[in-house]
């Protein structure tokens, strides 16, 4: 494992174990604020604009009441269909209660629930006004750390140009110093993190 790759490993490892310490008060409360600044990123989208998001697991902030509210201000929402992991796939959100439990994977990770119906390519992502990413960390030039497969990597490759990408992490999270990057690591445009509340 290169320098890099260890470090990216090391970084993961203390932000997983500074979020067990998150109480359920906190992930609910959390998840409510989120909700909010979510429709604040949206103002002045037309109705029915499409917004992509991720459905949270583990100890990711709450997202399903963003995506409850983007959908109430009449956003069409997307969300990730993983398919193997590597495909870059997106369903469209209809409502909480369409999600299904995906089995694990093939290493036992766990994977994020998905809606029914149609599996949309990579390009849906394209249409996207705002596109809402995870992120374990985020440093100053807004350079993000996930979970490590790459997967929103390769998914921003598909935004199109006007398209604003909006990693969501907790306030602790953002990072005064540089995060390491590869040369595959996508930089986004902003950060949410509940500090900005």
């Amino acid at each position: 494992m290169n320098e890099v790759k260890a470090t990216k490993k090391a970084l993961r490892k203390k932000a997983l174990e500074r979020r067990r310490a998150i109480g359920a008060d906190e992930f609910e409360r959390a998840g409510e604020l989120l909700a909010q600044a979510a429709l604040r990123r949206v103002e002045g989208l037309a109705a029915h604009s499409t917004v992509a998001a991720y459905i949270s697991m583990g100890s990711e902030i709450p997202t399903l009441p963003m995506i409850a509210a983007l959908q109430r201000r009449g956003m069409r929402v997307l969300v990730p269909r993983l398919g193997s992991g590597l495909d870059i796939g997106w369903g469209e959100m209809d409502d909480s209660s369409a999600l299904e439990t995906m089995p694990r994977t093939a290493s036992g990770g766990i994977r994020p629930r998905e809606p029914r119906g149609e599996v949309l390519g990579a390009e849906a992502l394209r249409d996207a006004s705002v596109v809402f990413v995870p992120a374990l960390a985020l440093d100053g030039s807004n350079m993000r750390l996930g979970r490590g497969g790459g997967w929103y990597d390769r998914a921003l490759a598909q935004c199109g140009p006007h398209t604003r990408t909006v990693a969501i992490c907790w306030p602790w999270e953002r990072t005064s110093g540089p995060l390491p990057r590869e040369d595959h690591d996508i930089a986004v445009d902003e950060a949410l993190d509940l500090g900005d509340l």
